[in-house]
């Protein structure tokens, strides 16, 4: 069994599952797994784990990321993006460049937003795009995200707006662009959203699934980019190794982790968490006698 991370660079017309059954022929194994669901028609970073790492993808997961789209002035669909259907029509074609900017500085900061229908949110045990597939609209609670950056970097056409944005996961782009159409006086839709990055996964370092290889494997430690690194000592690996719980004293941590362990070559052999009191224990245990 292979265990690793791949970035890759999904292309539009592929769902993220997709991408996953297409490693799973590529490495020839069936446990393989994705960090942060890309839409169909979405393209960019998508981390993909192989073999054990699968447990890790949480981790990459919650961190922030980073996309670049269009925001189309004057019409609403139903799926906020360019593939559902037209719902409301409005005039906007005397909206400037600088208006937009003012309406999408509204949404830096930490903001609440409502997941829309077309979702993987779960509501009542049932999935949101599965009860839009369904004909039915219900309540949702807004969530608590954090906009990092919105900026409105150019005009491609009449009505067109691009922006950039850095976000807290969970965070659903087509949401803001909605956003900023009703801040504006009006409506708006999402296209062609590109993530660009996943923490300091960058679409630079990705790769078309046409083009995955055994090369495109990183190590297990790479999984845990952005957080916390802890080398332990042999005595202590044995320690890790077998999944006990530590002080924290032994490994040198406080706050609130996670801290990836590794021994003296850089391997990773598991992340521990905050336990009661002074103690830490393994979250998800990688390397085994």
């Amino acid at each position: 069994m292979i265990d690793g991370l791949v970035v890759v660079d999904k292309a539009a017309g592929w769902t993220s599952h997709d991408v996953v059954a297409k490693c799973r022929g590529i490495f020839g194994q069936k446990r393989v797994g994705h960090a942060g669901t890309l839409d169909p028609g979405a393209t960019g970073v998508l981390l993909v784990g192989l073999g054990r790492v699968t447990r890790l993808l949480r981790y990459p997961g919650a961190l922030p990321k980073a996309y670049t789209g269009e925001v189309v002035l004057g019409t609403e669909t139903s799926t906020l993006d360019d593939e559902g259907e037209v719902t409301s029509t409005y005039d906007m074609g005397d909206v400037t460049l600088d208006k937009v900017r003012a309406a999408a500085a509204r949404f830096v900061g930490d903001i609440e937003q409502v997941p829309p229908m077309v979702s993987a949110v779960k509501v009542g045990g049932r999935r949101l795009h599965e009860l839009a597939r369904a004909g039915e609209e219900v309540e949702r609670e807004p969530r608590p995200i954090t906009v990092y950056e919105l900026d409105v970097v150019g005009q491609p056409e009449t009505g067109v707006f691009t922006i950039d944005v850095r976000c807290s996961a969970g965070t659903y782009v087509r949401v803001l662009a909605a956003d900023i159409g009703h801040a504006l006086g009006g409506g708006a839709h999402l296209r062609r959203l590109r993530r660009t990055a996943v923490g300091e996964f960058s679409v630079d370092a990705a790769r078309p699934v046409e083009a995955l290889d055994m090369n495109a494997v990183r190590r297990p430690i790479d999984v845990m980019r952005g957080y916390a690194r802890v080398t332990v000592e042999p005595a202590v690996a044995s320690d890790v190794r077998h999944g006990k719980v530590l002080e924290a004293a032994v490994l040198g941590v406080n706050g609130d982790g996670p801290w990836a362990l590794v021994d003296g070559e850089g391997a990773l052999l598991a992340v521990y968490e905050p336990y009661e009191g002074a103690h830490v224990k393994p979250a998800v245990v990688i390397a085994s006698d």
